[in-house]
């Protein structure tokens, strides 16, 4: 597998309390919004806390693990070769990003994210 780029998930049973905190309280700079979700800058990394993707209060998981792939269903079969449980195969979300959910031993999600070539994230804004 040839990761392109990661981020970590914050989910939260309050999404939006989080993305206040974050944005408000640490004063993050964003990265990106969308339907859904604030993807702040975290130095060279980023931390995401998305909307749609809420957890249970009492949930120890609460992070999960982003990971960027030129090809989701080459890593599809890659996993499945080694072994790597995937709980769901990869599909276009709503977004408009092929998605792909994965877990490690201990149970965290990881989910392997392919960007099209025609989606937004692609385009050269500067």
């Amino acid at each position: 597998m040839e990761v392109l780029s990661s981020r970590v998930l914050l989910l939260s049973a309050d999404p939006e309390r989080l993305q206040a905190f974050y944005r408000d309280r640490l004063g993050l700079p964003i990265h990106r919004e969308y339907p859904g979700g604030i993807v702040f800058f975290a130095g060279n990394g980023l931390i995401e806390i998305s909307s749609h993707m809420k957890s249970d209060a009492d949930s120890s998981r609460n992070a999960v693990l982003w990971l960027q792939v030129r090809d989701a269903e080459a890593t599809e079969k890659q996993f499945r070769d080694r072994g790597v449980t995937v709980t769901r195969e990869p599909r276009t979300e709503p977004w408009g990003l092929i998605e792909m959910h994965a877990q490690d031993p201990d149970g965290r999600a990881i989910i392997v994210v392919q960007i099209p070539d025609d989606h937004p994230l692609r385009k050269d804004t500067r």
